[in-house]
């Protein structure tokens, strides 16, 4: 981790509450102004964001506190427990605009305002959420941040809904009031939609999931490049929270001291905790003589070396 990651997951968390409330002023403003449905689950969507936003601003900054005697690893793993909170807002504003906007499908009472207003709003948000989607998305994978992570898949899909909003005010001042509803109803299974994709993504922190291939294949791959280790097998790599724990055993000709074992170890570890991911790394050291050398697959794939030893 980055010794600048607290000081920018701050400064982004206070940018998006800062946006996020100016486009549901916003688009209040437009739905007001035209009576839309479409609009009206924009802004619902967006007063959402800018309550998640909030939230989200408390949490990192929580996540960001350095560590102490009763967090010795820090507090990065509360990041996940923020990521499903944006996925409540996410599913409580889904349904509120689902359940507006089949209500007034079915009643058949849809009046839409004429005008270029709506298309405007929209449009403007639709721009502002493609910008926020790029800037926190790079920032998210920057710091290993499963809050920001969250928050700009939201961003994402909050640029489709926004089309679908501009597709539904369009038709219905064509002449067909009954797209601004359908448009709206878009809207909501976009926002469900998203909160689902929140609320995996998490859960894999919170329940210790395996980290992608290609950085399990690089701890393999610094663990042998040592000129002292002959193998390796018991290879685990987890997420604990947004960060990763690794622990390995390493195979060594057993006629080295315990001073060379000590170092050919830390070497090891010092090598694998470089990596931005990881937090801790155990590294257990295996003599031939003990013969605890043994075949692993999994290790001998990733390494790239199908073949036995």
């Amino acid at each position: 981790m980055t010794d600048d990651r607290p000081r920018v997951l701050r400064r982004v968390g206070i940018l998006l509450l800062v946006a996020n409330v100016a486009l549901a002023a916003l688009k209040g403003g437009a739905w007001v102004a035209t009576g839309s449905l479409a609009v009206q689950s924009e802004a619902v969507n967006s007063a959402s964001d800018a309550v998640y936003s909030l939230v989200t601003v408390a949490g990192l900054y929580l996540t960001t506190r350095p560590p102490d005697f009763e967090h010795p690893h820090g507090h990065e793993r509360i990041e996940p427990f923020v990521g499903l909170f944006v996925a409540l807002g996410i599913f409580v504003a889904g349904g509120t605009v689902l359940y507006q906007s089949a209500t007034a499908l079915l009643s058949g009472d849809v009046t839409v305002s004429r005008g270029p207003t709506a298309v405007a709003v929209l449009a403007i948000a639709a721009v502002a959420k493609f910008a926020l989607y790029r800037y926190v998305l790079a920032a998210a994978d920057r710091h290993n941040s499963p809050a920001l992570t969250a928050t700009a898949v939201d961003n994402r899909n909050d640029i489709l809904t926004a089309g679908a909003a501009i597709v539904g005010v369009v038709g219905a001042g064509a002449g067909y009031p009954v797209l601004d509803p359908l448009a709206a109803i878009v809207v909501a299974v976009g926002i469900v939609y998203t909160g689902i994709e929140v609320v995996r993504d998490n859960l894999g922190y919170l329940l210790g999931r395996a980290p992608p291939e290609e950085l399990r294949r690089e701890i393999i791959r610094r663990a042998l490049e040592h000129p002292d280790v002959e193998g390796a097998h018991d290879a685990i790599a987890h997420y604990v929270g947004p960060e990763i724990d690794v622990s390995l055993h390493i195979e060594v000709e057993g006629e080295r001291t315990l001073f060379e074992a000590h170092d050919i170890e830390s070497a090891v570890v010092d090598s694998i905790r470089e990596l931005p991911e990881v937090d801790d790394v155990f590294v257990h050291v295996d003599p031939r003589e003990l013969d605890e050398w043994k075949a692993d697959e999994e290790v001998d794939q990733l390494a790239g070396d199908e073949s036995a030893r």
